[in-house]
């Protein structure tokens, strides 16, 4: 088909907007970009996807979030409310992983994808529990993923804290996973990393399972620091800090993902540097959390490749943008802290780089450029002070609302058209999901209340 009458950001370096222009999309990449006119005169019969003047631009990534934690939604704690993060994992997050089948994985995927498609959340980075439902777990959320048009990247998070047989399942069914991406036809929008939850529940034993269990060249993805206790954890049973501990088990490079690292020393950061480990932040979830924030600037100072996740909460990655620009300044009390720049060389940038690193074979992903995917949405923004592409970060933090989205697509196939999604029938959806969470809260109570 040929986009036309959109104004293109192109995500570039330099950025632009390209406006007169139109986008040829065929099979799942961007074809040819060229004048309107041109376009439309050489292929005179293609089908067209009319913008109407709005923006064209790639999808939103998200780095880091779990589908398994929908069902969190307007659940109530029983007794006090969690005095801090430790709490919060054992009265929230632990009984409820725990509460978890097979379908609840279904449909507590779908719902966040049905999210994801309404805000233009085209790839996503999962890091899956559900120590009742281990086996096959993976499946059920790439069937999920392939069935929405969506591109995802998934693993399961290893622990010890559900006993030794349920650790080994957890190993195997990320070797499972990652053995099947390469064997499988997933059309190039499905792949995986090894998980892991965090260093404070695994043991050196584990550890060194998971590493023994993959070739070298295989990508962790794990939490990391998002509260002290993980780091004197480490300290307590190995004398190292977390990422001195990954490093010793080769777990750092380039196909890492370090999630949150809050509370990491100058040392852990600058071995993240020397090794291009990923660190993936998540503003919104460190507030909620009350887990302090990362001195963000000084980590991409460090020459760190910071990234951006949402660890579980709305797929509306714009909210995730804005709380990242306001927060840092708030938390250090200087409204200079996090440039609207930096903000998009961690979002726009960072993460299609992380995204691309994640699928080589299909092409440049989060930019508008011929052979790229096409991973596209159309943004319904009216600006009423001039943009241009120096200013596009502040109309985007300022201006951009997650509703404007008109239009999803992934590698060239429609997902939601003029706000109507395509792939997904999220009233169906809905009414099962409702009644399935019913059940997982009476599940999660009858654990927090035995």
């Amino acid at each position: 088909m040929l986009i036309t009458n959109a104004k293109i950001v192109t995500w570039g370096r330099p950025n632009q907007i390209l406006d007169g222009y139109a986008v040829q999309i065929l099979g799942n990449k961007i074809s040819r970009i060229a004048k309107q006119q041109d376009l439309i005169n050489e292929f005179p019969n293609e089908e067209r996807l009319d913008a109407n003047g709005q923006y064209l631009m790639p999808g939103l990534i998200c780095a880091h979030t779990h589908f398994y934690g929908a069902f969190s939604r307007g659940l109530a704690i029983p007794g006090a409310a969690p005095a801090d993060f430790p709490q919060i994992l054992q009265k929230l997050w632990w009984p409820l992983d725990q509460s978890l089948n097979y379908e609840d994985v279904k449909y507590s995927t779908l719902v966040c994808l049905i999210d994801s498609i309404k805000h233009g959340c085209t790839t996503m980075f999962d890091h899956h529990a559900s120590p009742n439902a281990i086996d096959g777990s993976l499946d059920v959320i790439a069937d999920a993923v392939m069935q929405s048009g969506l591109r995802g990247v998934l693993c399961y998070e290893v622990t010890d804290r559900g006993g030794e047989e349920k650790t080994k399942k957890g190993i195997r069914e990320n070797v499972r996973m990652i053995q099947k991406v390469t064997s499988s036809d997933f059309e190039g929008r499905i792949n995986a990393n090894f998980g892991i939850h965090a260093s404070l529940t695994v043991s050196e034993k584990t550890l060194e399972d998971c590493i023994s269990a993959v070739d070298k060249n295989v990508g962790f993805h794990i939490h990391v620091a998002e509260h002290q206790i993980d780091e004197y954890d480490s300290l307590q049973k190995t004398g190292m800090r977390v990422i001195d501990r990954l490093k010793k088990h080769q777990m750092l490079g380039n196909d890492t993902i370090i999630v949150h690292g809050v509370h990491m020393d100058m040392r852990e950061i600058q071995l993240l540097a020397e090794t291009k480990t990923w660190l993936s932040h998540q503003p919104r979830s460190n507030m909620n959390n009350g887990v302090g924030m990362a001195d963000i600037d000084s980590i991409l100072r460090m020459s760190v490749n910071v990234c951006l996740g949402n660890d579980g909460f709305s797929n509306a990655m714009w909210d995730e943008w804005r709380t990242c620009y306001l927060v840092h300044k708030l938390w250090n009390l200087d409204p200079q802290r996090m440039n609207g720049s930096s903000v998009i060389e961690i979002t726009a940038y960072n993460n299609a780089k992380l995204a691309s690193n994640y699928f080589p074979k299909e092409g440049k992903i989060g930019i508008i450029e011929e052979g790229s995917q096409a991973d596209l949405i159309l943004v319904d923004y009216k600006p009423y002070t001039e943009i241009t592409p120096e200013n596009l970060p502040w109309h985007i933090l300022f201006g951009f609302r997650d509703s404007m989205v008109t239009m999803t697509m992934v590698a060239g196939r429609l997902l939601m058209k003029e706000r109507k999604l395509l792939t997904l029938d999220e009233e169906a959806i809905r009414k099962v999901a409702l009644e399935r969470s019913k059940e997982v809260w009476k599940r999660y109570l009858s654990q927090v209340t035995a």
